[in-house]
């Protein structure tokens, strides 16, 4: 009896901790594109509030997708996207930003065309790319921006 109830416990502590996997905040599975908000943003990428030098918050190169759902070359891109970040997951983490939900972000960043591709090496400068580009553009930025020893 003792036994079944700790599973109990266990298998309920589990399931808790599993809710907050969908949402923007929550972890995303293994290769997946992780939603962005100002605050996720200034927590996993920049804080811009505090530093007025660019300092990325994390240790794995990242791409952010900068996108609105009525822009059509966002919605080109995106499944481009989606596969970046099932083949290269381990290597680097793929977000996307709306940047219609979340205009303090983009007008912060000086986001003005759609989509806006930012590549983000875990050392230097991130670099930006505008308009739907080709799965090669996006590989061979990826291979010279990103993952460069």
């Amino acid at each position: 009896m003792r036994k079944i109830i700790t599973l109990s416990v266990l298998a309920f502590a589990f399931l808790l901790g599993n809710c907050s996997a969908g949402s923007p905040e929550g972890k995303a599975k293994f290769g997946e594109v992780i939603v962005l908000t100002n605050e996720t943003f200034k927590q996993k990428v920049f804080n811009y509030e505090v530093n007025k030098q660019w300092k990325y918050e994390g240790t794995m190169p990242a791409i952010i997708d900068f996108y609105a759902t009525w822009c059509g070359p966002c919605r080109q891109i995106s499944p481009r996207i989606e596969e970046i970040a099932r083949e290269y997951a381990g290597k680097i983490v793929v977000y996307k930003v709306d940047v219609d939900v979340e205009r303090q972000l983009a007008q912060n960043l000086g986001i003005q065309s759609l989509p806006t591709i930012l590549f983000i090496p875990a050392k230097g400068q991130p670099q930006a790319a505008m308009g739907a580009l080709p799965k090669e553009s996006l590989v061979k930025a990826i291979n010279e921006v990103l993952l460069v020893k």
